[in-house]
């Protein structure tokens, strides 16, 4: 029987290594390819929103994907999870957004849930896939919402004391809130491995494992 193969779509080169990692412990054979392009991201900062022209491209990535023998495709950047849904419609393979699994998780851990995120442009696709698959799932939620704002551009100048300090103690206030948290960016996850056990009141979930750990189940 010949080896699955994984497609991976990213927005920044950061997330490859992280990725790598959770593939080679969670899906052992399968092979696994890499396609990154950081106009994408680049493109929904500066123009505030997901435009036509950039959510053309993503699908364009996706079939490449496609064409290049992937059996599963997850495309890693959540800003851009509206254009992955409608990939996924386009393509023959399965297609996942990075927080979906991460998502309906949290709809199944609690009631009150928390999002946090660093851009205006992630949090809103994540917040609005939560309500989505709590109504899919038949589940009445309630989500509160928490930019960071400035941890982003923190991160993305250097300072990535200033990015992980500004995280902490929204997750450190968010936690007091809510049942379970969601971090709406993968460049988040490391900043909980830095909290107290004390300020880890809930579960704090980050979208890589949980996405690769839904893949092992359905690859399997």
């Amino acid at each position: 029987m010949k080896p699955k193969t994984l497609g991976l779509i990213h927005t920044s080169a950061t997330l490859v290594p992280v990725f790598q990692q959770l593939c080679q412990q969670m899906l052992p054979g399968v092979n696994v390819f890499n396609i990154v392009d950081d106009s994408l991201i680049k493109d929904v900062i500066s123009k505030g929103e997901l435009t036509s022209q950039t959510a053309r491209r993503v699908v364009d990535y996706v079939g490449s994907a496609e064409a290049a023998g992937a059996d599963h495709i997850l495309v890693t950047c959540s800003s851009i999870g509206a254009a992955v849904e409608a990939a996924a419609n386009l393509t023959s393979v399965p297609v996942l957004r990075v927080d979906q699994p991460m998502a309906d998780l949290a709809v199944q851990t609690g009631k009150r849930i928390g999002v946090v995120a660093t851009l205006p442009t992630t949090l809103e696709p994540t917040s609005d896939l939560v309500k989505r698959r709590a109504a899919a799932a038949g589940k009445e939620i309630e989500l509160t919402s928490r930019l960071c704002e400035g941890a982003f551009e923190a991160l993305m100048s250097g300072d990535a004391a200033r990015h992980d300090q500004m995280v902490a103690d929204a997750l450190r206030e968010l936690s007091k809130q809510v049942d379970v948290i969601l971090l709406a960016q993968a460049s988040m996850a490391r900043v909980v491995d830095t909290l107290d056990e004390a300020d880890k009141r809930v579960p704090i979930l980050a979208s890589p494992p949980q996405a690769i750990k839904h893949l092992a189940e359905v690859m399997g």
